[in-house]
Order: C-alpha cells, then sequence, then structure tokens
C-alpha cells in the first residue's frame, strides 16, 4: 500500500502521483471562504513533460505520495537548453533539462555542490539551500551616511540574479540571499 497524503499536508517541493504521471508542487495556497468548503489552489510541475499546471483540489483529497532522495552533486556548467551536473561519489555527469532548474539557476555559481532531488532514481530537480553567499557584482554605490534600514537598490550578482538590497551595500562585498525568495538576508 502507497503512503497518500492529503492536500492539508501539501509542502513546496512535495511529489504526488495524479493522473498516472508524478508532479512536483511548486506552491500551494489553501482558501477557506466564507460561504462553502475549504479548498487548495496549487501549481504544480509534471516531472516528464516540464508543464506547468495549475490545479484546484477539494480539501482533504488524497494522492499518492512519490517518495523522492537527495543527492550531492556538482553544478558543471549551462548549455542553453540542457544543465550539466556531476555525481560527486561516481564522476559521471548527467544533464537534466533547463526548464527543470531555471528557477534555481541564478543563485548557483558554477563548480558548487547543489543537492539533486531524484524520483524513482531519475533527476526531477534542484532542493535549494535557505540561504547562499554571493558577490555583489554590479550596484550603484553607496554614499557615506545611507543607513536607513527600508530604502534599497537593485544590485546584480556574480551569477546574474538581480536582488533588492540596503544601500550600504557596495559592488565586491559578499551577501547572504534567500534563494527561494530571492531576498537579501545580510552581509555574509
Amino acid at each position: 500500500m502507497a503512503e497518500t497524503v492529503n492536500t492539508n499536508q501539501f509542502k513546496n517541493g512535495m511529489h504526488i502521483q495524479m493522473d498516472g504521471s508524478v508532479w512536483r508542487i511548486i506552491e500551494f495556497q489553501h482558501v477557506k471562504p466564507g460561504k462553502g468548503g475549504a479548498f487548495v489552489r496549487s501549481k504544480l510541475r509534471n516531472l516528464d513533460s516540464g508543464a506547468v499546471v495549475e490545479k484546484t483540489f477539494r480539501a482533504g483529497e488524497k494522492f499518492p505520495r512519490v517518495r523522492t532522495e537527495v543527492k550531492e552533486v556538482q553544478y558543471l556548467y549551462d548549455s542553453g537548453d540542457e544543465v550539466v551536473f556531476m555525481d560527486t561519489d561516481t564522476y559521471d555527469q548527467f544533464s537534466m533539462p533547463h526548464k527543470a532548474v531555471e528557477d534555481a539557476l541564478p543563485y548557483i555559481p558554477p563548480s558548487s555542490l547543489v543537492q539533486i532531488l531524484t524520483v524513482d532514481g531519475n533527476p526531477s530537480g534542484v532542493q535549494l539551500p535557505s540561504s547562499v553567499e554571493l558577490q555583489v557584482a554590479e550596484t550603484e554605490p553607496g554614499v557615506r551616511g545611507d543607513t536607513v534600514s527600508n530604502v534599497t537598490k537593485p544590485a546584480t550578482l556574480e551569477t546574474g540574479a538581480v536582488v533588492q538590497v540596503p544601500l550600504f551595500v557596495n559592488v565586491g562585498e559578499r551577501i547572504k540571499v534567500d534563494p527561494r525568495e530571492g531576498r537579501y538576508i545580510s552581509r555574509a
């Protein structure tokens, strides 16, 4: 008997089986209207085709849960339509479609170690850490006295990602970024 998961247990990154294929939950939202039953709005990615769909489920609806494993690999390079990784244990190289990892790429410097989610031995996506340290490649210069905490400016990082940073952050500094939200955390 396969383990089932209901909509109240959904988490971002979880895999479920629906309509005969495996889907990854990108995001979800529980909605409890004033009238009628609660439901869950979700955005799912099909692992086979890479298609992203929005689905609405009744609260408490059950699905078979798909077990995933996490494997540490090294990110080598992006060839445009595919992204190449190397297994750090066997030194085997494998590639994933660009669409499957495009959300994570702006926060992964080349040659860095990342965690890949595998479903039945096949890679399905990148699991990002809660924070990454990246260097600021380009931003407007900070002016002495710019210490107001709620004013921000855009900064381009070494990987090409653009995040909003406080005015006192300058080019060349290393900062901590939350890759899941694309948000500045602190200086590194």
